[in-house]
């Protein structure tokens, strides 16, 4: 029997549901690391700091889900753009080299992101898409939590978006997504939020997006679904909407774009990506540069890279 010298977990409440052990495992088993496991720790906000004070220099890294996505800062060093912007991690490599026996130093990152940008890239390839860079693109965002403001902060590392739309049930919930898009879009009035109510400019915003994010959970958009059905609004042929949600799976969101003639893409594209990338992290594979070019370094992969993507795709396919 192999014995266990480095172990990774993710954690959250609840967390039965994660498939990021099949995701991570899978990678071990594609890089030949046979003395490493992943596995999943139902941990709460108050079971944190217990949980990390109990970890022995056998750990190399954790996967934040909710809700330690924000609990997990005041542990670590936010070590890449996304986790000092958002003050949202969903990873932590731990690095015992120059630390307490009992304590390990802990980097941040946010990989989610990433995730995300990567899942579009994947579908303008597949599909033949072109995006021009020309930053006159307009996005749309569903729903306004801490899903939507890494949604908006992948929509502005895309160069041709210029503009983003946010719709949401309560659309001033979160104001800190206005600055954002306008820090990195670099002019005012690069965000506008709308009323999910407001069918009429719902409908324009999808009649004009060049991109969709919903993140909205389980079967929240599916009235947006019935409504995009109903209609005689369509995306444009290109438009491509990612629906963050993976069960069901295709979502009704997904199914109404596809049958309107868009291109729709489901969450377990970003949950891939965004696991892909932490593999990398957390294995040193990646030297800990923070991960913010990471789709100009996964543009010119080399054959072990690739196989690894292929490798955690097929064992996620076979899970779903």
């Amino acid at each position: 029997m192999t014995t266990i010298n480095h172990r990774c977990a993710v954690l959250g409440k609840p967390i039965a549901h994660s498939l990021s052990p099949v995701l991570h495992n899978a990678a071990y088993r594609a890089l030949g690391l046979d003395d490493w496991e992943y596995t999943k720790h139902e941990v709460g906000e108050d079971d944190l700091a217990g949980f990390l004070a109990a970890l022995d220099p056998s750990w190399r890294g954790l996967s934040l889900t909710m809700p330690l996505k924000q609990t997990i800062q005041p542990y670590g060093t936010p070590s890449n753009l996304w986790a000092r912007e958002l003050g949202v991690a969903n990873t932590a490599v731990l690095d015992w080299s120059d630390a307490r026996p009992d304590s390990p130093t802990i980097k941040l990152y946010n990989t989610d992101v990433i995730g995300i940008q990567l899942a579009f890239d994947c579908a303008c390839s597949t599909y033949g898409i072109v995006a021009p860079d020309t930053r006159q693109g307009h996005a749309v965002v569903i729903g306004n939590g801490n899903t939507a403001s890494s949604a908006v902060a992948a929509c502005t590392m895309m160069p041709e978006i210029g503009h983003i739309t946010v719709i949401a049930r309560n659309p001033d919930k979160n104001p800190s997504l206005r600055p954002l898009a306008e820090k990195f879009l670099r002019h005012g009035n690069a965000l506008r939020t709308i009323d999910i109510t407001d069918i009429e400019t719902v409908l324009h915003a999808f009649a004009t997006a060049d991109i969709v994010i919903n993140t909205i959970p389980g079967r929240a958009a599916d009235p947006l679904a019935d409504l995009l059905s109903e209609s005689h609004a369509a995306p444009r042929a290109d438009a491509r909407l990612l629906d963050v949600v993976y069960d069901p799976r295709p979502t009704k969101l997904m199914t109404a774009w596809r049958s309107r003639g868009g291109v729709a893409i489901g969450g377990e594209e970003m949950l891939l990506y965004q696991a892909l990338i932490q593999v990398l992290l957390m294995t040193g594979v990646w030297d800990g540069d923070p991960p913010s070019d990471a789709d100009e370094r996964l543009q010119d992969i080399t054959t072990d890279d690739d196989q690894l993507e292929i490798a955690m795709r097929q064992a996620l396919e076979e899970a779903l």
